[in-house]
């Protein structure tokens, strides 16, 4: 079971439209640590539309496991919508999905800064023909703001794949 309802629920509208479309999916996570690809994987039936989660904590991960080019994560920082943007599409890249999310982001209670402060979370949304990219900031803990980055990852998700032909 997930730790969140609305995440089980985003997975489970998520699977029916990827199902419905054959469109595979693949995850990116850092900050959220996997909870999206756990949300997935808790609905039996997922391997016939997941495809791959990648859980690329460590900007290491994120360069080894996606090809984010490290001068990326050097200059933007690795919570930024440009990283998040290379960590969708590397998704895509190294594995066989046509859709993919990634999630990157500050979850605390320590590492914030002034410009990013603990609550920001940068996503990214990629179908290989176009990568969306947002960032929010979320409030609570860091269990609150995990939970709600993934949630988020998943609305994200939805809005993409519903608008694909």
């Amino acid at each position: 079971m997930s730790v969140s309802r609305l995440l089980d629920q985003l997975a489970i509208q998520a699977g029916i439209t990827l199902k419905e479309k054959s469109l595979l999916l693949a995850t990116a996570e850092s900050c959220t640590g996997g909870l999206v690809a756990a949300a997935i994987t808790d609905i039996a039936g997922s391997s016939a539309w997941f495809e791959r989660g990648f859980v690329t904590y460590s900007n290491d991960a994120k360069t080894t496991m996606l090809g984010v080019p490290a001068r990326l994560i050097r200059d933007h920082g690795a919570v930024s919508e440009e990283v998040a943007h290379a960590m969708a599409e590397g998704a895509l890249l190294n594995s066989r999905a046509q859709v993919a999310l990634a999630v990157t982001g500050i979850a605390g209670p320590s590492g914030g800064t002034a410009e990013k402060p603990v609550g920001m979370v940068c996503f990214g949304w990629s179908n290989r023909i176009t990568t969306l990219v947002e960032t929010q900031r979320f409030k609570g803990d860091r269990a609150q703001i995990r939970r709600q980055a993934a949630e988020h990852a998943m609305r994200g998700l939805l809005e993409l794949i519903r608008n694909e032909a």
